[in-house]
C-alpha cells in the first residue's frame, strides 16, 4: 500500500496528554482493580465512566491509574502535571502523592455538591519525585453518588509534536495480528496520535487473506501500511519498520513504536508512551512493560537488564517489582504492589518499545540476528552512544508468560548464539568466565538427558565461532539448520500426556522431587558416576514440570518430564553413548571458544557498523 508519507511533525495542542483516566480494561479478562479500586462501598466501573455510590471511595492508586511522577521528573522537562475531570453529582475528588517508600500525601482537594457535567481541575508541581513516587486521584463520596469521566492528566506541550509509527511484526499468527490491529482501530483518541501502522507480513499464512482484514483495514484508514516480506525473525520485522520510517519517509524526528502481534493491546499505551517520549530531555527508548496473558494481574517486571559477563537476560534491577500481582498487597508492609521506587532498565523487551528515529540515526540498525537477544542488544548499544532506556509503569501489554514456555525449544540456540554475540560487542567477554559458565549448563542439560538441548548449545558456539560472516543472510538458514538438528533428538518432542509412546496409560509412576540438594557439587559427582556406572534410582516415572531440575530428573533411566508450557509431555531416555559423543564434542568446542574469544569478538566488533548499515538490511529486503 504505497502512499505519501503521513509522518511530519505536528502543531501543538494547548495541553499535551499523557494518560487518561480508565476504569476499566480493553477485555473483560482484565480485572477492573487494575484500573480503579474500590475501598469501601460500591461503585459501578465501565471503561471511560464511573458512578462512585453514597458512602463509597474509590483509589487511582493502582497499575494504569497512577501518574508516574518519578520517571516524569527524571527524564522530562515538565514542571507540572495537571488532572482534569468531569464530575456529577456530590463527593470529593483528591489528588493524592507518594514517596520512594510508598507513604502518602494530599497535594489538593475539590468537594463538589450536586455537580453537573462539572469540570474539576487539580494541578501538581513534578519536583519532589526524583527518587521514587506517583500520583493518583481518590474519590470519596457521603449521602451521594458521584460520577466521575471524561480523565485526562496533561502537561504543557512541545514546540510541535512528533509524529508516530506503530510497527507489528507478525509471523503466520494471523488471528492475533489482526485482534491487535482492531484493538488500535477500536480506540480514536490513541489512534490518532498515529501517523501509520506498518503490519511487517512475514509468515506463508497471509494477515490480508483474512475476510476480517478488509474490515480492520477499513478501519484504519490511510494510516496503515501492509508490507510482505520473507521471514527474517523478530529482528527483520521490525527493522523493516524502523527502514520504512527513516529510509522511504524520511522522517527525522519520529516515534517507532514496536508492538509484538500476539499481546493483549491496551491501546492507552499509544499515549502514554508517545507523550513521555515528546517531553523527555534527550532521545530515549522508552519500553512498555508486560503483564502476563494467562495471570492478567501480573507483572512480569518493572526494569531488567542483562548480564553480559554471564550471558544472563532477565535480570531484575534491585527494588523493580517482580512476578507481581498488581491487585494485590505486599505481605510485610500492607501497602499495594506498585512501583514507588525508580527503578532504571538496562533494556526493554520489544513487545512494546518505542525508539525515537534520531537514535536510529546515530547507533544505526538493529543487528541482524533473526530472533532473540536482538532488543538486548539494541538497548545496549544505544546507551553506549548516551541514550537511556525506561520502562514507564502504567503503559503495558498482556504478553504469553514467559515461564509457560519450555526452555528446551528450537529458540534456545539464537538466545545462546546471539548473547555471545552481544557480550562480545558490549562487555569485557572475559573467556574464563563464559566458557565456565556455559560448561556447568552443559552438563545439566547431558545429566537430566536433555540431549537435543546440549547438542543446541555446541551448535551455538560453533556458529558463534564462525563470525558475522555467519549473519550475511539474517539468520534464515540458522533457522532451518537449528530445527532439522533438533529432530534427530527424540526428547526434543512434545507428546500428548494421553499418548505417551512406549507407555501404557497408568503404568507410570509419578514420582516427585526431594528437596533442593544444599551441596549441589557433590550431588553433581555422584550423579555423573551413577550415570557412566549404569546406575539409576528408578527405571521410568512421570515428572511434573515443577519438579524437572537435573539432580531429580537425573535419578532416572526414563523420564516423561511435563513440558512447562502443559501442552504435552517430552520422553527422556538414558543414552550413555551420546551422553559421552556430545561431551567430548562440548569438551572440544568449549576449549576452542576459550582459545580463540579475543579473535572472535574482535571480528564481531569490527563488523559491528557493516551487519547494521542501512546497505545491509536494504539487500536483506531486496530494496
Amino acid at each position: 500500500m504505497p502512499g505519501k508519507s503521513n509522518l511530519v511533525e505536528h502543531e501543538a495542542p494547548e495541553k499535551l496528554l499523557t494518560q487518561r483516566g480508565l476504569f476499566a480494561g480493553p477485555s473483560q479478562i482484565v480485572s477492573e482493580d487494575l484500573y480503579a479500586e474500590v475501598k469501601r462501598g460500591i461503585a459501578d466501573r465501565e471503561r471511560h465512566r464511573m458512578v462512585v455510590h453514597p458512602n463509597a471511595t474509590v483509589s487511582m492508586n493502582t497499575y494504569f491509574g497512577r501518574f508516574p511522577a518519578s520517571y516524569w521528573q527524571r527524564w522530562c522537562v515538565s514542571p507540572e502535571v495537571e488532572l482534569e475531570l468531569e464530575v456529577t453529582g456530590s463527593g470529593q475528588v483528591a489528588l493524592v502523592a507518594s514517596d520512594s517508600e510508598g507513604e502518602t500525601r494530599t497535594v489538593a482537594a475539590e468537594k463538589v455538591v450536586g455537580a453537573k457535567a462539572q469540570t474539576v481541575r487539580l494541578s501538581a508541581k513534578i519536583d519532589k519525585f526524583t527518587d521514587g513516587g506517583g500520583l493518583w486521584f481518590d474519590v470519596t463520596t457521603a449521602d451521594d453518588s458521584l460520577a466521575v469521566e471524561k480523565v485526562r492528566w496533561t502537561v504543557a506541550p512541545p514546540k510541535t509534536v512528533r509524529p508516530t509509527a506503530v510497527v507489528i511484526c507478525t509471523f503466520n499468527r494471523v488471528d492475533d495480528c489482526l485482534n491487535t490491529m482492531a484493538a488500535l482501530a477500536s480506540d480514536p483518541e490513541p489512534l490518532e496520535l498515529v501517523d501509520t501502522i506498518y503490519v511487517v507480513d512475514q509468515g506463508t499464512d497471509a494477515v490480508e487473506s483474512r475476510e476480517r482484514f478488509a474490515d480492520v483495514s477499513a478501519a484504519l484508514g490511510s494510516k496503515l501500511r501492509y508490507i510482505r516480506q520473507p521471514n527474517l525473525g523478530g529482528a527483520g520485522g521490525f527493522t523493516r519498520g524502523l527502514y520504512e520510517v527513516t529510509e522511504i519517509d524520511h522522517a527525522e524526528h519520529a516515534n517507532v513504536l514496536f508492538m509484538d502481534d500476539d499481546v493483549l493491546c491496551e491501546p492507552e499505551i499509544v499515549i502514554r508512551l508517545t507523550a513521555f517520549a515528546n517531553r523527555t530531555t534527550q532521545p530515549t527508548i522508552v519500553g512498555g512493560q508486560m503483564l502476563y496473558l494467562l495471570h492478567p494481574n501480573f507483572l512480569h517486571v518493572g526494569a531488567e537488564y542483562a548480564n553480559l559477563d554471564t550471558l544472563a537476560p532477565g535480570q531484575v534491577v534491585e527494588g523493580a517489582l517482580f512476578n507481581a500481582d498488581l491487585t494485590g498487597y505486599d505481605e510485610e508492609t500492607g501497602k499495594r504492589n506498585v512501583q514507588d521506587k525508580r527503578v532504571d532498565a538496562g533494556y526493554n523487551g520489544w513487545w512494546s518499545c518505542l525508539i525515537p528515529s534520531e537514535i536510529v540515526k546515530a547507533v544505526g540498525y538493529p543487528l541482524p540476528l533473526f530472533f532473540q537477544w536482538d532488543d538486548i542488544e539494541y538497548g545496549y548499544r544505544a546507551r553506549a552512544h548516551g541514550f537511556a532506556t525506561v520502562s514507564l509503569p502504567g503503559a503495558g501489554v498482556w504478553h504469553a508468560d514467559f515461564h509457560w514456555k519450555d526452555w528446551d525449544d528450537w529458540h534456545r540456540y539464537f538466545n545462546l548464539r546471539n548473547a555471545l554475540i552481544t557480550s562480545a560487542l558490549h562487555s569485557r567477554f572475559d573467556p574464563k568466565m563464559i566458557v565456565r559458565g556455559m560448561a556447568k549448563q552443559f552438563a545439566t542439560y547431558i545429566l537430566g538427558m536433555q540431549y537435543g538441548l546440549a547438542a543446541t548449545q555446541l551448535k551455538a558456539v560453533e556458529d558463534f565461532l564462525k563470525g558475522p560472516d555467519f549473519l550475511s543472510d539474517g539468520g534464515v538458514q540458522a533457522a532451518a539448520d537449528i530445527r532439522k538438528l533438533r529432530a534427530e533428538y527424540p526428547e526434543t518432542v512434545r507428546h500428548p500426556a494421553s499418548e505417551i509412546p512406549g507407555f501404557k496409560p497408568g503404568s507410570l509412576p509419578m514420582i516427585t522431587a526431594a528437596p533442593t540438594p544444599k551441596l549441589i557439587a557433590p550431588v553433581f559427582v555422584k550423579r555423573l558416576v551413577n550415570q557412566l556406572l549404569g546406575k539409576s534410582a528408578h527405571e521410568a516415572g512421570a515428572v511434573p514440570a515443577g519438579d524437572a531440575a537435573w539432580w531429580h530428573v537425573s535419578l532416572f533411566n526414563t523420564a516423561v518430564v511435563t513440558d512447562a508450557s502443559q501442552e504435552g509431555v517430552r520422553v527422556r531416555k538414558r543414552d550413555k553413548e551420546l551422553a559421552v559423543r556430545l561431551s567430548k564434542q562440548g569438551a572440544k568446542l568449549f576449549r576452542e571458544l576459550y582459545r580463540r574469544a579475543p579473535e572472535v569478538q574482535r571480528s564481531y566488533r569490527d563488523a559491528m557498523g557493516k551487519l547494521t548499515s542501512r546497505d545491509t538490511w536494504s539487500r536483506l529486503y531486496d530494496l
